[in-house]
């Protein structure tokens, strides 16, 4: 969710009206479902003065997708609609930072996410295994506090990266070399495909290893209740956390290549895969943390809890 549109023109097209519509709407969308999450967590922690690892985790990455989508949809509207305002110094640098940051922030605490749930739930007997089972609830606040600085250390070199950027636009801008000041950031391509596909493909590889060791364990676990003629229920369920988990893996592996896909320039304004990229990349946060709050009881009920007061309101009215 890095570069949308050249600062070249300042004058909204339909295409440009169109994508900020739409993106607006899945933004606030995904805003809304990730500061519920946020809000709830937080107000059980205040009661109960305790999370347990999966609700740290959890609250960390609500977190993170607010502040993601916050920026990124900040950086891709004013780019589109108010080039000029946008590409201020400080104001372009501190957008880059805090969208770089939270972003990566974003990736990584769902990489920690999923390593949790596969190193919960799977069944392998490994010494190693077994080792990190009862490890784990140790092990998470050292992960956050790792996936924070190490988001923190990219969003540091993206601060950077933009001042560079900036400086050779006006060295440019007063030579007369418009055709320079562009979006596309083509001396800065390879760095910012480095940075930023490191964490992506960090993540991903984490990601992919947990959910691949899941479901593997699911299906050894499925097969040995075939054999022992175990009930149909606790076959169902197992079946439905398999299709589950391979869900979200096709949901996550198209996420990570419209993120790969991002960093990459565009040679037309109006770019179809682009325009499916990012409209994809605003959906996701919004719609993974939808899942979320359905496979975890205390979200549910809340969630359940509120439409049912909203709908009553509406009624009576």
């Amino acid at each position: 969710m890095e570069t949308c549109y050249s600062p070249q023109k300042s004058n909204v097209t339909s295409y440009g009206a169109t994508v900020v519509a739409i993106t607006t709407l899945e933004v606030f969308a995904g805003m809304w479902i990730n500061a519920f999450i946020a809000c709830v967590l937080c107000i059980g922690w205040v009661k109960k003065r305790t999370l347990n690892s999966n609700e740290k985790i959890v609250l960390l990455l609500g977190c993170s997708r607010f502040c993601s989508l916050c920026f990124s949809w900040a950086y891709c509207s004013f780019s589109i609609s108010y080039p000029n305002y946008l590409y201020v110094q400080l104001t372009f640098q501190l957008i880059v930072f805090f969208q770089s940051f939270s972003n990566c922030c974003n990736l990584w605490v769902s990489a920690c996410l999923c390593v949790f749930y596969c190193i919960k739930i799977v069944n392998f007997r490994n010494s190693f295994f077994i080792y990190l089972k009862v490890r784990i609830d140790r092990m998470v606040p050292w992960l956050l506090l790792a996936s924070v600085l190490s988001a923190s250390i990219i969003g540091i070199i993206a601060f950077d990266m933009a001042d560079t950027k900036l400086s050779n636009n006006r060295n440019s801008t007063r030579q007369g070399n418009f055709s320079t000041v562009s979006g596309k950031m083509n001396e800065f391509f390879f760095q910012t495909y480095f940075i930023y596909g490191f964490g992506f493909i960090t993540s991903f590889t984490a990601v992919i290893c947990s959910a691949l060791l899941l479901l593997f364990s699911l299906w050894r676990h499925k097969c040995k209740m075939q054999k022992n003629s175990m009930n149909n229920f606790s076959m169902d369920a197992h079946i439905k956390a398999m299709k589950s988990i391979l869900s979200f893996l096709i949901m996550y592996s198209i996420n990570f290549v419209f993120l790969i896909l991002s960093l990459i320039p565009s040679t037309k304004e109006e770019n179809s895969v682009m325009l499916l990229s990012i409209l994809y990349l605003y959906a996701f946060p919004g719609a993974h943390s939808l899942i979320l709050i359905f496979s975890n009881p205390k979200l549910e009920k809340t969630l359940i809890r509120i439409l049912s007061c909203l709908k009553g309101k509406v009624c009576i009215r």
